[in-house]
Order: structure tokens, then sequence, then C-alpha cells
């Protein structure tokens, strides 16, 4: 049985995974104005809100991550 302390610590890894990789992927894309560096600080001031919002809002923002209407 796994006790309350590998679950915490589980669940710390796995959060901090998808922060990391939150931060990568806003340094990777193009925002318009000053979105990336306002993303930058929602995430880091705020790891586990700012990472959610991030991945169900912020890429969408992203002018990297939209594409055109041509051909796929």
């Amino acid at each position: 049985m796994i006790s309350l302390t590998e679950l915490l610590l589980l669940i710390f890894l796995v959060a901090g995974i998808l922060w990391a990789l939150a931060l990568v992927n806003i340094l990777k894309k193009e925002f318009k104005g000053n979105d990336k560096l306002i993303w930058i600080i929602v995430v880091v001031f705020l790891p586990i809100i700012g990472t959610l919002l991030y991945f169900f809002v912020g890429r969408k923002q992203s002018i990297s991550g939209k594409q055109s209407g041509g051909a796929p």
C-alpha cells in the first residue's frame, strides 16, 4: 500500500514536471505584446493554478499555436 508521504511526493513530482513543461512551452512560443511576460509571471508566482490556467487558456493565445486558414 502506498503511504501518504509517497503519494504527496508523487503529486508534487507530477506538478513540478507540468510546471517546467509550461515554462518551456511559454518560452518557445510567440505571443502578442506582453502576453509572454504575463504568462511567465502567472506560472512562476502561482505554480499550480497558473500552470493549469496556461494549459487550458494560454496555449490558445499563442501566435505560433494558431494555424493559418490555408491547407494543412
